[in-house]
C-alpha cells in the first residue's frame, strides 16, 4: 500500500503525530493538514511539533505540509482524519473535493457532535464514501506511549479484511502490534465509550473512593458498553478483546488518559466549567457523554454510568449524589 497510495495525515494533535510518526516508519513521504500555517512554520524550523509530543523528531524533508485542506485532500488517495471530535465539522465543512474514490480512515474517537453520527457513517452521507472504503483505528494505544517507543497495540476495523490489513502494514513495527477486525461500528462506538468511562474513572480517583469501588466501576462499565452496542449494532463480538476492554483499562487507569485527568479534577472539586478551561488538551469523554446519551433515547438501554456522568457534566448534580445513585445499581 505504501508504494501505490499516498497518505495524508488531517490534524495536528498528539494522536495525528503519533500516527505520522508509525506511517514515517514504513513510508517514503506523507502528506500532513495543520490548519495553522504558524504551526506548520515552527514544526519546519524545529524538526518537531512546537505543540504536541515535542520529544519526538520528524524528518521534515519526507512530509509534504499545507493548511489548505482541499489541497491536501486533492494530492492524497488515503486520508488518515486524526482531529478531535468537536472540531471535525469546521474541518470537513471546508472540503469542497471529491472523496467519493478515497480510501477514509478515522482515527477520530468521537462521535460528530450535533449530528449524533459515528464518523464513518458521517462521511458516507456527506461525502458519498463508500463504506467498504472506510476504516477506522482504536487501541489500546495513547499518544505518549508511542513517542516513548513502548509497546502498543492498534485494531483496524475495516468491512474488507483484505483492506484493514493491507493498511495495517503501513503501522505495525518494532513497537506496534496490528489486529485487523469488521466490526466498525462496535469499534468507534467503544471508542467513545471508553472516554466517557474514563471520566467516571476519574471522578472516583479525585474523590479518593478507593480500587475497589474503580474495579466495580470498569467490570459494570464493559458490561454496559456490551449491552448497548449489542442493542445499536447487534452482530457476534467478544467484548474482552483489546479493542473493547483493552482500550477501556488503559484509559480509565493511565496517567496519560486526559479524560480520566478531567474527571479527577471534578472529583477533586473543579466545577465542569473550570476542569475544561484547565486541560490543555480535548477531553473527548465530555462531548461524546452527551452524544450517546442523546443516541440512547432512541434504544433506551439500562446505562447508569453513563447518566451519572451525563447528570455531572450537563444538568450540573453533585458528584457524590450521582455516585451512590449509580454504585446502587452494581452487581
Amino acid at each position: 500500500m505504501t508504494d501505490t497510495h499516498r497518505i495524508a495525515v488531517l490534524g495536528g494533535g498528539s494522536w495525528a503525530t503519533a500516527l505520522a510518526k508509525l506511517l514515517l516508519n514504513k513510508c517514503e513521504q506523507i502528506i500532513w493538514y495543520m490548519r495553522r500555517d504558524d504551526r506548520i512554520e515552527e514544526f519546519l524550523r524545529l524538526g518537531h511539533n512546537p505543540a504536541y509530543l515535542t520529544d519526538v523528531p520528524f524528518d521534515t524533508q519526507r512530509i509534504i505540509f499545507s493548511s489548505d485542506i482541499n489541497e491536501v485532500c486533492g494530492q492524497a488517495d488515503i486520508l488518515l482524519l486524526a482531529m478531535p471530535s468537536p472540531y471535525f465539522k469546521s474541518h470537513t465543512d471546508k472540503i469542497t473535493v471529491d472523496l467519493s474514490d478515497k480510501i477514509i480512515v478515522s482515527a477520530v474517537k468521537g462521535i460528530v457532535p450535533d449530528e449524533n453520527m459515528l464518523i464513518t457513517d458521517y462521511m458516507a452521507e456527506k461525502f458519498g464514501v463508500d463504506h467498504a472504503r472506510e476504516l477506522v483505528i482504536s487501541g489500546p494505544c495513547h499518544a505518549e506511549e508511542v513517542a516513548l517507543d513502548r509497546p502498543c497495540y492498534l485494531t483496524i476495523g475495516c468491512h474488507d479484511l483484505d483492506l484493514a490489513a493491507e493498511f495495517a502494514s503501513c503501522l505495525g513495527g518494532k513497537h506496534t502490534h496490528t489486529i485487523t477486525s469488521t466490526d466498525v461500528e462496535g469499534i468507534e462506538y467503544a471508542a467513545v465509550l471508553k472516554n466517557v468511562y474514563a471520566i467516571a474513572a476519574g471522578i472516583i480517583h479525585g474523590m479518593k473512593r478507593g480500587d475497589n469501588f474503580a474495579a466495580m466501576l470498569i467490570s459494570n462499565a464493559i458490561r454496559e458498553m456490551a449491552h448497548f452496542i449489542d442493542a445499536v449494532d447487534p452482530r457476534p463480538r467478544q467484548i474482552c478483546d483489546s479493542v473493547y476492554l483493552g482500550d477501556l483499562l488503559v484509559t480509565a487507569y493511565s496517567r496519560f488518559s486526559r479524560n480520566h485527568n478531567f474527571g479527577s479534577m471534578i472529583g477533586k472539586g473543579y466545577s465542569v466549567k473550570a476542569a475544561r478551561m484547565e486541560m490543555e488538551q480535548t477531553a473527548e469523554g465530555y462531548y461524546g457523554a452527551k452524544c450517546i446519551f442523546d443516541i440512547n433515547e432512541k434504544y433506551d438501554v439500562m446505562m447508569p454510568i453513563l447518566d451519572a456522568v451525563y447528570d455531572i457534566l450537563y444538568r450540573r448534580v453533585a458528584p457524590s449524589k450521582a455516585l451512590t445513585r449509580m454504585a446502587h445499581t452494581f452487581s
